[in-house]
């Protein structure tokens, strides 16, 4: 696996950063974020220690599907799938598709760097 990079930025920043790239006054490096939150607190909402906890389980544990990782977790499956589509939305867990429907969740990398500036 690999590190995924994340940044802080707000939404404004983010727009405008965005709009700077696809206008070409701005190139994106290898070296940026991936991934950005609007604060230091979603980032600590989403990376959790519960949801830290989580992700190591399905990494160790593999299960076949949200009702086998409900199971090992003893957590909701309703719950569960909500957590692991946030956790998707920023590209910290694929949630793959079988049969019937069944979804298996995958954990996509093994760490985490967050690029937080200190100053603006």
């Amino acid at each position: 696996m690999s590190t995924l990079k994340v940044g802080i930025a707000s939404y404004e920043q983010m727009k405008a950063r965005t709009m700077a790239v696809a206008a070409g006054k701005r190139r994106v490096s290898a070296d940026e974020p991936k991934v950005w939150f609007t604060s230091t607190e979603s980032f600590a909402r989403v990376l959790s220690a519960g949801n830290r906890e989580l992700l190591r389980v399905i990494a160790e544990r593999a299960p076949g599907s949200l009702e086998e990782l409900a199971r090992i977790t003893g957590r909701a499956k309703s719950n569960l799938s909500r957590t692991l589509r946030t956790m998707e939305g920023y590209g910290l867990v694929g949630l793959e598709r079988g049969e019937r429907g069944r979804i298996t969740p995958k954990v996509v990398y093994d760490r985490v760097e967050l690029d937080l500036p200190l100053t603006l």
